[in-house]
């Protein structure tokens, strides 16, 4: 073993010194070849044949040195850097083809790398915390209403954090949090902000540290502390000037004197993890007391005990929940606590595996076409190259070293690919990174880490070999004797037809995967276009938001005459057709309560059913195009009287007064009778895709207080051009205004469903572009066809044949492997629809619109490539087909 370590040893140092020793090499040998010469001399030969015989001895000087270099250094590295010299000489020499090869291929490893990116970020990559796989979210185990069932009280997080073992801690944020609730003042117009209450020990359980300054302290939750707040890093740099001194000094946050103690570091996204699309500018402390008779608020997140399994866990937390005390405080809210435990990556994330893989194995069937692709015009390539080939053979060439010189050029091509490709997905990801709008997790994380540059790596590699090892195999296989024979320096005739056949195989794989592509972008499409034509229970066009600085002092009275003057005078401006307000909006936070018929709720706690809450006033329902289908809207009365009424919706109607007409019936809600005044239709009120749930429609009182301020305009204009207008109205209001963005209400509709929109995009954009390279590949396999073959068709041709039998024939031969392609693409597209049945929505797995549809498209677009080379064949002149090579 030491023998051989210090011949490698050797090798290495003699292969860095390989001038110097050919050099001495040729010396050496000189003087051997000279006192040979002399010896032959003294022997009486003449000078010029002792020479001669001299270096006949020898055995020759080439083979000489060849022998001692492969003794002393690293042939096989001698050998790639002469097949690369090779490989750059003949691509250079053929530019057309390199930079269409390097183009395509750049394309498909680009794809790969940017939807790589995304799963590795969303799925593989563990998350940006501290021991990540101990972080565990705990949910209801059967939420059924909004967040108010995915979250707890602050009575029941005390308890679990006291009475449990399994976790070294507890904690939780709070999970109704309204954007732009804070404004930071101080200089120039008030800048709208986004404030998150965490609570105790938040940070530490998760394990995020602040880049400057330190965490919240136990003695700032509880009441009277002195306001403190942590900035997030953006907030920090943008509206803060980055300036580190800020730490320690007071901010003024809506009227109060707050204290910065810390920014956190610019790698903790919290809407990225936790709330996906939005934007978290500061973090303040939740204070339990003054929280203590509210309802579910907190989002709990947990951090495991080293060694403690999430099975353990479950069922110390299936013991304890519900024993929790908020339970037994509040017995009218039914049976107690549940408590179900996902590791936080899973909850995060999981939901969204089955797409992201479907889109993963779309990006590699791409992969796969470009390298199909790529193969038959290395074919086609290779066969103008035979005759070199065929002649290295016949000279001693072993066809292993063929194969490699071919698989060098592939590589060569993917590597260069692979660079250009990287560059491309590097743009798609910081465009992707800063798509708030898109509502998938992790997304603002995505970037190209070392992960992603070894998968480039194995995807350019791998790449490399598959579309070169058939051509590499294919030339090295032939006949180098039938090969140097033909006069026309191709190859022969029953090595054509396998040729030929090569390539129509490579050709129906092609069309059958993109036919796979085809059918499942249209399946995913089909899905997708249902989701918009649900009946959303209201009208999202024409209608816009802006959330409202507000401050009435928990006043009721004040509060109906700050909303009322809102209201009218925004109603006032040109164009706007009503307005009206809501503490919540559709497809945006929300929040349950319960509700249940007067007199039945005192039979049996049952029959409380969990109801979406929303706290508005008149004008709201028509601002929002929500149907009205009985009863009477809520009055500004009923805001200034404190009046008990609701409005509920068909839903809630059916549950509660099956068969009976709610008008006037009394219900108890949030423990308090109401009276119903009206029924709306149902709304989806989470996404599209979800049933309508229960809702109610309460007034702003003294019982109802509202949890934020949404002005929603409806207009007969675009949204976007009233923006400036109703800023100017709620600043001549209240000068405190922040400058809170007006948005469509069909941007709460697209953020819903973006990821579906997100992913039928990108799977369509793959299907388009495996379409547009099945049809190049027709056509280059019909047109390389028709060249082979111009002899044929001029005698064909010169014997009567028509130009529209020739056509006809050209255009059989296509479509036979269009339909070769199709039928075996049809096979498959039905495995794949089964699988990806999860995803659809209202469509079929077997949809025939979308099959038949795909199907006739592939053919059209088939028959498309096939017709010009057909149309070419036909107008061949029979003597210039006679007189071709």
């Amino acid at each position: 073993m030491k023998h051989s370590l210090r011949e490698a040893v050797n090798r290495v140092r003699y292969f860095f010194r390989q001038d110097l020793l050919d050099q001495e090499l040729d010396e050496e040998m000189a003087s051997h070849l000279e006192m040979a010469v002399e010896e032959n001399v003294r022997r009486g030969l003449s000078p010029k044949e002792a020479r001669r015989q001299a270096l006949v001895r020898f055995g020759g000087l080439e083979q000489a040195r060849e022998l001692h270099r492969e003794s002393r250094g690293l042939p096989w590295i001698d050998v790639l850097t002469q097949d690369l010299r090779y490989t750059v000489r003949i691509l250079r020499r053929d530019r057309g083809f390199t930079t269409v090869a390097v183009l395509i291929l750049a394309l498909g490893i680009g794809a790969n790398i940017a939807v790589f990116s995304v799963v590795n970020t969303i799925l593989l990559r563990p998350l940006p915390f501290r021991d990540p796989q101990q972080l565990v979210r705990i949910v209801e185990k059967d939420p059924r209403a909004g967040e108010s069932t995915k979250t707890y009280t602050a009575d029941a997080t005390q308890d679990f954090q006291q009475q449990n073992h399994s976790f070294q801690s507890v904690s939780g944020y709070f999970a109704f949090t309204a954007p732009d609730n804070f404004k930071l003042e101080g200089s120039g117009q008030p800048i709208p902000a986004t404030g998150i209450l965490v609570a105790e020990g938040f940070f530490q359980t998760l394990g995020v540290e602040p880049s400057i300054g330190r965490l919240f302290r136990a003695e700032e939750f509880v009441h009277h502390a002195q306001p403190v707040a942590l900035l997030s890093y953006p907030f920090w740099r943008s509206h803060l000037g980055g300036d580190r001194s800020i730490v320690g000094r007071a901010i003024n946050l809506s009227n109060t004197s707050v204290t910065v103690i810390g920014v956190l570091p610019n790698t903790f996204d919290f809407g990225s993890v936790f709330s996906p699309g939005a934007k978290v500018d500061l973090f303040v402390p939740y204070i339990m007391d003054d929280f203590r008779d509210d309802g579910n608020d907190l989002a709990l997140v947990g951090r495991l005990r080293p060694g403690v399994s999430l099975t353990a866990a479950q069922n110390e937390a299936d013991q304890l929940f519900p024993q929790l005390y908020f339970a037994h405080k509040h017995p009218e809210y039914g049976k107690g606590y549940t408590g179900k435990l996902t590791g936080l990556k899973e909850y995060v994330s999981g939901k969204l595996r089955r797409s992201l893989i479907v889109l993963w194995c779309a990006v590699g069937l791409i992969l796969l076409i470009v390298c199909v692709n790529l193969s038959n015009l290395l074919l086609a390539r290779t066969t103008a190259r035979s005759k070199e080939f065929a002649m290295r053979i016949a000279l001693g060439a072993r066809r292993r070293r063929l194969v490699l010189q071919l698989l060098t050029e592939s590589l060569v091509l993917a590597v260069v690919a692979a660079i250009l490709g990287l560059g491309l997905a590097y743009m798609v990801l910081a465009y992707l990174a800063h798509q708030g709008s898109l509502a998938l997790p992790l997304l603002s994380m995505v970037r190209v880490d070392g992960t992603v540059l070894a998968w480039t790596l194995l995807v350019a590699v791998g790449a490399a070999v598959l579309f070169g090892i058939a051509p590499g195999l294919r030339m090295s296989g032939g006949n180098p004797q039938e090969i140097l024979k033909s006069s026309a320096g191709g190859p022969g005739i029953s090595d054509g037809k396998k040729h030929d056949r090569l390539r129509s195989t490579l050709v129906v794989i092609e069309i059958a995967l993109a036919c796979v592509l085809l059918v499942g972008a249209g399946l995913l499409l089909r899905s997708f276009l249902h989701v918009l034509d649900v009946d959303l229970g209201f009208e999202p066009s024409r209608a816009g938001a802006i959330s409202v600085d507000s401050d009435d002092g928990g006043d009721p009275a004040k509060r109906s005459a700050i909303w009322q003057e809102v209201v009218r005078r925004t109603s006032a401006i040109p164009g706007v057709e009503v307005a009206g307000i809501s503490d919540n909006l559709p497809m945006s936070r929300n929040r349950s309560w319960g509700i249940a018929a007067k007199g039945e709720q005192k039979a049996k706690t049952s029959n409380y059913i969990d109801i979406f809450v929303y706290i508005v006033s008149p004008g709201y329902l028509k601002a929002m195009g929500m149907r009205l289908m009985e009863g009477r809207d809520i009055a500004w009365d009923d805001l200034s009287n404190n009046g008990n009424v609701v409005i509920i919706n068909q839903t809630v109607a059916r549950r509660l007064w099956p068969g009976q007409d709610p008008i006037g019936r009394t219900a108890v809600a949030g423990g308090t009778e109401v009276q119903v005044i009206g029924v709306i239709a149902d709304v989806r009120e989470s996404s599209a895709e979800d049933n309508s749930g229960a809702q109610m429609y309460l007034p702003a009182t003294k019982q109802f207080g509202p949890e934020g301020v949404n002005l929603v305009v409806r207009s007969k204009l675009p949204p976007a051009s009233l923006a400036t207008s109703v800023m100017k109205t709620l600043r001549q209001i209240n000068p405190g205004q922040p400058a809170t963005e007006f948005k469509p209400i069909q941007a709460l509709v697209d953020h819903a469903t973006s990821p579906r929109r997100f992913f039928v995009l990108l799977v369509g954009v793959f299907a388009a572009l495996g379409l547009l390279l099945a049809s190049l590949g027709i056509y280059g396999v019909i047109s390389y066809s028709v060249t082979r073959q111009t002899q044929e068709i001029g005698i064909r041709m010169a014997l009567g044949a028509t130009q529209t039998r020739v056509q006809r024939d050209v255009i059989w031969k296509t479509l036979r492997l269009a339909l070769v392609g199709i039928a075996v693409g049809i096979f498959a597209s039905v495995i794949v629809a089964r699988l990806i049945a999860s995803l659809l929505f209202q469509t079929a797995q077997t949809d025939p619109i979308t099959f038949i549809g795909m199907v006739m498209l592939l053919g059209a677009v088939g028959l498309l490539a096939g017709y010009l080379p057909a149309r070419r064949a036909s107008r061949i002149h029979p003597m210039v087909a006679l007189r071709a090579n």
